[in-house]
């Protein structure tokens, strides 16, 4: 495997004895609270609330982590309210029917004589 991913062992044996880095385990210990956050909401906590739980327990960071650590633990709330969007016009009930003129042929006998278009 080493030599597949052209890594010495000593290097490999080296990264797997090394003690994690400040930066994961402050990490590891932040996913920690924030799952106790969420299932303390019962699951409806986005990371906005979270981010002040964590605040309030004295655990400063950024939003944006607290945003990354609960994608990373799959954490989503489950009643986020959608945003409310003002619109001119109404749906009507029936579309209206588009007429198929070429009747699904769409070979022609000569350049020019069946013009087709698609916007999709």
């Amino acid at each position: 495997m080493c030599a597949w991913l052209d890594v010495s062992r000593s290097g490999f044996y080296e990264w797997r004895d090394r003690p994690a880095s400040a930066t994961a385990t402050r990490r590891g210990e932040l996913a920690t609270l924030i799952v106790r956050s969420f299932t303390a909401s019962d699951g409806t906590y986005g990371y906005r609330r979270v981010h002040a739980d964590l605040l309030a327990w004295g655990r400063p960071c950024g939003p944006e982590l607290v945003r990354a650590l609960m994608r990373e633990q799959g954490l989503e709330p489950w009643c986020q309210p959608r945003p409310w969007r003002h619109t001119l016009t109404e749906p009507d009930q029936t579309p209206a029917a588009i007429p198929d003129l070429l009747q699904r042929d769409f070979t022609a006998d000569a350049p020019g004589t069946k013009m087709v278009g698609d916007i999709t």
